[in-house]
This record gives C-alpha cells, structure tokens and sequence, in this order.
C-alpha cells in the first residue's frame, strides 16, 4: 500500500515535459510577437515613405505650390523722380514670395480709373522660371491674357540700355497700341517689365516708356551692394525726357536703335 506522498509524488521526465511545453508556448507566443511588431513597423515605414512623397506629389501641381503674397510691412525700394510737382503718385505694391522673389510693382490709372501704365521692377529668387516665356507674364501684365500672341516693336534706348518693346500680334499700323517692355539683367538677376498707353502717337509711347525708366531710381538697395552698384552706373548715363518723342525713330525689329534724342 503506497503512502500519500508517494501517490502525490511528480517524477523528474514529468517536470522536463512540463518546462519543455512552457518553454514551446512562451518561444511561439514570442515568435507571433516578433511577427506581429514587425508588420507593424513595415506598415509605419510604408506609411512614413508615402507621407514623405506627398509634398512632392502635391508640388507639381503649380495650384499647391506656395504664391506670391502682398509684403505689407515691406518697404519701397524704388521711386520715379517727379516732372512737375502736379503729377499724382502711382500706386505702389510689394509682392514676396517664400522662396526669395521681390516684386515692386508701380499703377497709373487714367481719370476713369483703366490701367494707363505699370512698372515692375522683379528681383529674382529661387522661384524664377528660366524655362517660362517671358512674353507669357508680359502679356498678363498687359491685361491681355496669357495666350496672347506678342511681336517685338523695337527697342528704345535708356540708362539701362536697350530694352525691347512688344504688342501684341496684328495690331493696327494705324492705331498705336499699349506697348509693353522688358528688360533682363544677370548680374544682379533682375528684371524691369510693364507697359505703358500714354501718347495718342506710336513715337510719343515709346517716348513715354523711355522717360519712366530713365526716371526710376534707387531708393535702397537693402543687402544688396550689386543693385546699387546697377543703379549708379545708369544713373550716369540718363537722359532727359521728350515726352513728344522723336518722328525718325526706327521701328523695325531689325533695324529698331533709336536714332532720335530723348
């Protein structure tokens, strides 16, 4: 007959049986945690991978892509020196862009309140287009929308140099046009453009444009030495305004110096 103890007694191969069982739950169970910790982190970097492309995705859509913006608290780098003492003061706006663009943007407005000339003087940042026709913006500027075709009206000689003019494509001989212009520098990268409809005659406008840029100056340069430096040097070669504008001028594309005195 066996005593209590030994009916309740556990043979050694019984307890390794038991520990090797616990020991196959506890590797499994760790097993489907590793597995399930895993997907978890394929599944975050998957999404992190996909989260980062969104920007980019989102970045060629030009609507999603940060703008120009009005710079209120920015303050006028450039002025127009006055004829007379009666003449109105344009309007002038500042517009920043975030990856560096300036523009000062100057209005004239006729007694009925249309657009009579615009000048804008864009100093280029990292936004800037090479690629982008510039006849595009010149158009828009014009009012004329950005599918609007422009030929070149000749050039006119101002203290910055040559600047081309443009109209647009057909425009009657007989009627003068707004004519807009355009005029690129590299070094500092700027860019003066605007148009102008003042003068009842072709020479009288192209006049009138060569008078406000001969007109515009420096009022700050900012951190900007070779802006000044721009406006120094052409500041020595202004001439002074013919608002009535020479009769022998060229108007030829090929042939389009002016030859008559501002």
């Amino acid at each position: 007959m066996q005593s209590p103890e030994a009916s309740t007694a556990v043979s050694p191969t019984q307890i390794q049986l038991t520990l090797l069982a616990i020991a196959d739950e506890v590797v499994g169970t760790l097993a489907h945690l590793v597995a399930y910790v895993g997907a978890l982190a394929l599944f975050a970097i998957l999404a992190l991978a996909a989260l980062g492309q969104l920007p980019e995705l989102r970045g060629d859509d030009p609507a999603d892509k940060p703008g120009w913006s009005t710079g209120d608290r920015s303050h006028p780098a450039f002025a127009l020196s006055r004829i007379d003492s009666s003449e109105k003061t344009a309007s002038y706006t500042i517009l920043r862009h975030p990856e560096g663009g300036r523009k000062d943007v100057m209005r004239w407005a006729s007694a009925a309140d249309q657009p009579l000339a615009e000048l804008e003087i864009y100093r280029e940042g990292g936004e800037f287009d090479v690629a982008r026709p510039v006849a595009m913006d010149l158009a828009i500027q014009m009012g004329l929308g950005a599918a609007t075709s422009l030929e070149q009206a000749g050039l006119i000689e101002t203290k910055f140099g040559p600047v081309a003019l443009f109209r647009p494509i057909g425009t009657d001989k007989g009627t003068p046009a707004c004519l807009g212009y355009l005029k690129r520098n590299e070094e500092p990268a700027l860019q003066i453009s605007g148009f102008s409809c003042q003068g009842d005659t072709l020479p009288a406008r192209r006049a009138a444009i060569a008078c406000t840029l001969n007109r515009l100056t420096l009022l700050t340069s900012g951190n900007e030495p070779k802006l000044a430096e721009l406006f120094a040097r052409a500041e020595l070669k202004r001439r002074a305004c013919d608002l009535a504008g020479s009769p022998d001028w060229l108007l030829g594309a090929a042939n389009a110096q002016l030859r008559g005195a501002l």
